[in-house]
């Protein structure tokens, strides 16, 4: 491919940046097989995406892109989310129509954030990090003393909230420890539950039937808050309840009250304002483990969306369909609340 005839990428990723994403090797990959203009300082200015977009074919980042700026872009057949959700910030019915794909490499996180949250489960059950503080404090117990009101995770009945990538990287994990699992999904079909070796089941069910509850359900327009007051009140007494999506997805101060009642033991990675208020009382409430949203956030990860870009940009460039990032469903992507990004 001689370098006239090299496809050209706008690559505007905040907030990634080139070396967080694309290893060396993969950095070296891209110039060979395409032309790039990159801005990673800040979001790419308004100019200069304009400069470069009536000849770009394909887009990483999370560029603004309504309809009358993809109208100055002829050429482009593909757009790389690297950020992990569908931004509102692209007009995505006009993607439809003009057959430009929109492509999110979200996938990326899913076993960093499924690890993490059975570290999260582990320790509800079995208190790791509160008999951790008390010993620390000096006010530790030994034994089966130390270990009141715990239990063994193997057994558990486990329900799951939500069976995207999350979850369904999350089912294998907790395999070896013979946990009976009901999920709840009303996006997918009985069948591709069951090809999970679960079971499925409405919301009622599972909150009420689980011992422990991972929620992984991500935020639509239609969900915000379903997991309110009335629902955290079917968890039985002493449930783990584990919250590993967006804080939007519960009534975040139902969800508190409840830990505090000691009902419910509850871990979370995710807040409803981020850094989390120093007087939030969550931060207070006994024997809760709170994650400041870091469960996805592992160099691997990262370098992991840089491998899936590429990957799928070298078969577009082929000619051929992507086959590791998410696409956009015309059926689902408007009801995805994807958090909004500044302007450029």
């Amino acid at each position: 491919m001689s370098k006239l005839s090299k496809p050209k990428l706008l690559i505007d990723p905040l907030p990634r940046t080139m070396e967080m994403i694309f290893t060396p090797e993969a950095q070296r990959r891209l110039n060979e097989i395409a032309e790039l203009n990159v801005f990673q300082t800040d979001r790419m200015p308004a100019e200069m995406v304009e400069k470069f977009l009536p000849e770009t074919e394909i887009l990483i980042g999370q560029t603004d892109l309504p309809g009358e700026r993809l109208d100055r872009a002829p050429r482009l057949r593909a757009i790389f989310n690297v950020e992990g959700n569908f931004l509102p910030n692209v007009d995505y019915h006009r993607c439809f129509e003009r057959g430009i794909r929109v492509l999110i490499a979200s996938p990326a996180f899913a076993l960093s954030v499924a690890e993490s949250a059975l570290g999260l489960g582990l320790d509800l059950a079995r208190g790791i990090s509160w008999n951790d503080r008390a010993f620390r404090s000096g006010k530790e117990t030994y034994g089966l003393d130390s270990n009141h009101g715990y239990r063994l995770f193997a057994g558990m009945k486990v329900g799951i909230i939500g069976f995207g990538d999350l979850g369904r990287t999350f089912r294998p994990l907790i395999q070896p420890f013979r946990c009976p699992v009901k999920i709840y999904d009303p996006w997918l079909p009985e069948r591709e539950i069951r090809r999970y070796d679960a079971v499925p089941a409405g919301l009622e069910e599972v909150l009420s039937w689980a011992d422990a509850i991972f929620v992984f359900a991500g935020v639509t327009n239609e969900n915000q808050g379903f997991l309110g007051r009335a629902e955290l009140s079917l968890i039985r007494p002493g449930g783990l309840f584990v919250l590993m999506s967006r804080a939007a997805v519960v009534d975040f101060d139902a969800l508190t009250e409840a830990a505090k009642s000691g009902r419910v033991r509850v871990a979370t990675d995710v807040f409803p304002d981020e850094p989390l208020d120093k007087n939030h009382p969550i931060r207070a409430v006994e024997k809760t483990v709170l994650s400041a949203h870091r469960s996805g956030g592992m160099p691997e990860a990262f370098l992991e969306i840089g491998d899936m870009v590429l990957s799928d940009l070298e078969l577009l460039l082929r000619g051929l369909p992507p086959v590791s990032c998410k696409p956009a469903q015309p059926e689902t992507v408007s009801r995805f609340r994807g958090k909004p990004v500044a302007k450029s």
